[in-house]
């Protein structure tokens, strides 16, 4: 589940924190946000972060061969 927290301080700073989505991407979603709430002070990278998506790929492949014996 892909999940966006925001905590904002009574001194106007906010902490958000990303969940749910692995790599990079999570740059994508938030940007938008982040644009309107001002100056980015500060960002820690979660393990998330540095994750990447496993992709498997099954390649199958038969040979048939005739033999007379």
């Amino acid at each position: 589940m892909e999940t966006l927290e925001f905590i904002i301080y009574p001194d106007g700073r906010v902490q958000e924190k990303v969940t749910g989505i692995v790599g990079a991407s999570c740059a994508e979603v938030t940007a938008a946000i982040e644009a309107q709430l001002g100056l980015v002070v500060n960002q820690e990278m979660t393990s998330e972060y540095f994750a990447q998506k496993i992709q498997q790929s099954t390649v199958a492949t038969n040979h048939a061969t005739f033999s007379e014996w």
